[in-house]
């Protein structure tokens, strides 16, 4: 009771969902809440869902704050094309997705970040790190399975520590959630981003979804199996976080993932940073 939870809220059916329950059960619950969007810079596809999502923050009704990745990276989504060539914008993305996420939460004062991710997110995600080989994700992955991340400041280094994450409809199937926004008559946004069709993520859901037609179960199999990894130590791995030289925020190396790029971009050279972290 009394907590403040950023809800990240894309405009999207998950965190349209997400708000919903959330705004329902925080009433009861005492939770202090507010939508968190990002403005990655996409013509036509950002701009569409955060209308819809000002109309759903207004019918709650919850505040909304919007931050944007041209604001406080320099970079615009789309400006991000000559300098990565046919590579897929979606690492580069994500990295400034959700440290702008990060940044939002703690300046608004969150004690938490709620999430839209389902059941088909993390069974995704636990197949694509499988499929990479990346054993980092994989145990970090098994850990978010649980539902929330970030549980301890991880280092006393870093001016601004990281803000816990919650995946609360991380049990509930896409279907479901499709299902709940159809029937109480909720607005989102469908359309897809132009960009995702580069991402590799497109090939393990084409694969999960295959596996589902053949074994219903699939989808929270591969959810529930992140809970029951145990993975040994990767090489490193028991060095504590210090913080970014650059930004201030937690980070396992001189710089956080974000100012690697953000360093990479000004010397017009994306590739060899998304390359060298097996990006």
């Amino acid at each position: 009771p009394g907590d403040a939870v950023a809800v990240a809220a894309s405009g999207g059916k998950d965190s349209t969902v997400l708000a919903h329950v959330l705004a329902r059960l925080g009433r009861r619950l005492g939770l202090r809440l507010a939508l968190l969007a990002v403005d990655e810079g996409i013509a036509g596809y950002r701009d569409a869902a955060l209308r819809v999502l000002r109309a759903a923050g207004a019918a709650l009704p919850l505040p909304l704050a919007v931050v944007s990745h041209r604001e406080l990276f320099g970079w615009a989504v789309d400006q991000l094309g000559p300098a990565l060539g046919r590579r897929s914008r979606c690492t580069v993305c994500g990295v400034f997705r959700r440290h702008a996420l990060e940044r939002a939460a703690r300046e608004m004062g969150a004690d938490w970040i709620a999430t839209g991710h389902n059941a088909d997110d993390v069974a995704e995600t636990v197949l694509m790190n499988f499929l990479r080989g990346d054993v980092a994700r994989l145990r970090r992955a098994a850990n978010e399975a649980w539902g929330a991340t970030n549980e301890a400041t991880p280092s006393a280094a870093a001016p601004w520590p990281t803000v816990p994450r919650l995946k609360p409809l991380r049990h509930a199937s896409q279907k479901e959630i499709v299902l709940y926004a159809h029937f109480l008559g909720l607005p989102y946004a469908s359309a897809e981003c132009r960009h995702a069709p580069l991402a590799f993520r497109g090939h393990p859901r084409a694969l999960l979804k295959e596996l589902e037609a053949a074994r219903p179960a699939a989808v929270a199999a591969l959810a529930h199996s992140g809970r029951r990894l145990a993975l040994g130590a990767a090489p490193g791995a028991g060095a504590a976080p210090g913080a970014c030289g650059r930004c201030g925020a937690v980070a396992s190396g001189e710089l956080c993932m974000a100012c690697v790029l953000l360093a990479a971009l000004d010397r017009g050279r994306p590739k060899l940073a998304l390359g060298k972290r097996g990006l």
